[in-house]
């Protein structure tokens, strides 16, 4: 069996069924650079009334179909119905989400050293944006504060 590096998983919900397939251009310059490799892309939705409905790529707007099929992309099944449900429980009534599941190319050689050498991940995750932003806020107001007194 082939390896692969390490897969990763988002949800992004667009209220409103807002979703224009802005983030194609995005999504294709990271799997052209062989940063990412999508594995699965899948949608959910929930009417007004609460009803949830699943649906794939072909089933969307035109012009964004477009956008993403051009990244290459075949749906695997990866994520089963089971993991779109799941995400629609958290959408406000009115909104969507597109659910997209990677495989972190850049990160594969690093995932296989480590294995080669016994390691072993103990912890991994991820800092919110805002956070990020904050405290870097706060390291250059303090420097600041710092070089004018």
């Amino acid at each position: 069996m082939e390896e692969i590096g390490p897969v990763e998983y988002m949800i992004v919900s667009f209220p409103g069924n807002r979703f224009t397939g802005e983030i194609a251009p995005a999504l294709a310059k990271l799997v052209e650079s062989n940063t990412i490799r999508i594995i699965d892309l899948a949608f959910v939705s929930k009417d007004a009334d609460g009803s949830v409905a699943a649906f794939e790529l072909s089933d969307i707007d035109e012009e964004v179909r477009r956008g993403l099929d051009a990244l290459g992309l075949e749906a695997t099944g990866l994520l089963g119905e089971e993991d779109l449900m799941d995400a629609a429980a958290d959408l406000e009534p009115g909104s969507s989400a597109a659910m997209l599941l990677w495989e972190d190319i850049w990160a594969g050689e690093l995932a296989g050293a480590l294995r080669g050498a016994g390691g072993e991940l103990v912890a991994i995750g991820r800092i919110p944006h805002d956070v990020v932003m904050e405290a870097r806020e706060a390291l250059l107001s303090a420097a600041n504060s710092t070089q004018e007194g």
